[in-house]
C-alpha cells in the first residue's frame, strides 16, 4: 500500500471516479470534507459504494469516520460496516485507548451484520489535538486491528492556534516536525504501518515528489492524497526500484548462505543485521509478498 486517496463519501461522481485513479486505498470520507446536513447521504452512499465494489484487484476500501467526541462515530459505524470496508481511518485519535475504544464498537456492529471479526482493521490518525501527540507511544499492543498510524498538520496547527504549519520555503515548522518524527516512533513502536500526511498544495508535483521522497527515505511506506492527480507521483515515490529490490534480495540471499555470520561483506559493503532486517521489509511490500 503506496497510496491513500481522500474521497468525499457523499459525492457519488468522486467515489466512482476514484476506483480508476490508481491509488492503492480509498479514504471515504464522513468527517471533515461531508457537510453536518448530508451526513446521512455520506454514509448511505458509502455503504452502498462499498458493498457494490469487487475489491478483488481493486483499491483497499477505508472510512474515515467522525471523531469519537463528537457524537457521530455510532451512526458512522451503524451505516457502513455491515458491507465490511477494510478499514475505519480515526481522526483525533488519543492514544492507544482511542483505538481500543473503537475496536471495541466496530467488533458490536460485526456481530450485529455477521462480518467476520476482526475483518474491519484500523489506521488512527494520531497527532491532531497536542493530546493525541504526547500519546504516541501507547499504541503498541492497544489492538489487533491497528495497521497503520498517520499523521496530519493541519488540525494540529488549528489547535495550537498557529500562523501556518509550514515555512516560507515549503517545509514543516518545527512542532509538526516533531509530530511527523513521534509518528514514525510511535509506527515502528506499535510493529505497524506509518503512514505520511497529504500535501495540500495539489498542483505542486515537485513538491509533493520531494516531500514524498523524504518520508521515503525516513521510513514512511505510503502517503495520503487529497487529489487524484497525486497519485501517480505518489506510487513511484513509494514503489522500490528495480535496483534496490536486487539489493534487498542480494542481502537476504548472502544471510541465508551464511546463518552463522553476523556480518558480510558485498560489493565493498560490510552489512550487519539491521541491513538485513531493512531489505526484509523492502522486500515484504512488493505485491505478491
Amino acid at each position: 500500500m503506496r497510496s491513500l486517496l481522500f474521497v468525499p463519501g457523499d459525492d457519488a461522481r468522486k467515489l466512482e471516479k476514484a476506483l480508476q485513479s490508481g491509488a492503492d486505498a480509498l479514504i471515504i470520507d464522513l468527517e471533515d470534507s461531508v457537510a453536518a446536513e448530508r451526513k446521512a447521504l455520506a454514509r448511505t452512499l458509502t455503504r452502498d459504494f462499498i458493498a457494490a465494489s469487487t475489491k478483488a484487484g481493486g483499491p483497499r476500501l477505508m472510512v474515515r469516520v467522525n471523531g469519537l467526541a463528537t457524537g457521530l462515530t455510532e451512526a458512522d459505524l451503524d451505516g457502513v460496516i455491515g458491507a465490511c470496508p477494510d478499514a475505519i481511518v480515526l481522526p483525533k485519535a488519543e492514544g492507544g485507548i482511542s483505538v481500543q475504544h473503537l475496536g471495541a464498537k466496530i467488533a458490536v456492529r460485526e456481530a450485529e451484520s455477521n462480518v467476520r471479526d476482526g475483518a474491519v482493521r484500523i489506521l488512527a490518525i494520531a497527532t491532531e489535538t497536542p493530546r493525541g501527540v504526547f500519546q504516541l507511544g501507547t499504541y503498541a499492543g492497544s489492538s489487533h486491528r491497528l495497521m497503520a498510524l498517520t499523521w496530519g498538520g493541519e488540525d494540529l496547527s488549528a489547535e495550537l492556534g498557529a500562523e501556518t504549519n509550514r515555512l516560507d520555503d515549503g517545509s514543516y515548522a518545527d512542532p509538526y516536525r516533531m509530530a511527523r518524527a513521534l509518528t514514525l516512533m510511535g509506527a515502528g513502536a506499535a510493529g505497524v504501518d506509518p503512514v505520511d500526511s497529504v500535501f495540500t498544495s495539489f498542483r505542486d508535483m515537485d513538491g509533493l515528489r520531494a516531500e514524498g521522497e523524504a518520508a521515503r527515505r525516513d521510513g514512511f511506506v505510503a502517503k495520503m492524497a487529497i487529489h487524484p492527480a497525486q497519485v501517480p507521483v505518489i506510487n513511484a515515490v513509494f514503489t522500490p526500484s528495480q535496483a534496490a529490490i536486487d539489493k534487498a534480495r542480494a542481502i537476504v540471499a548472502a544471510f541465508e548462505a551464511n546463518p552463522d555470520l553476523g556480518v558480510i561483506g558485498i560489493d565493498g559493503e560490510m552489512l550487519d543485521l539491521p541491513h538485513l532486517k531493512r531489505a526484509r521489509r523492502l522486500l515484504a511490500r512488493l505485491p505478491g509478498s
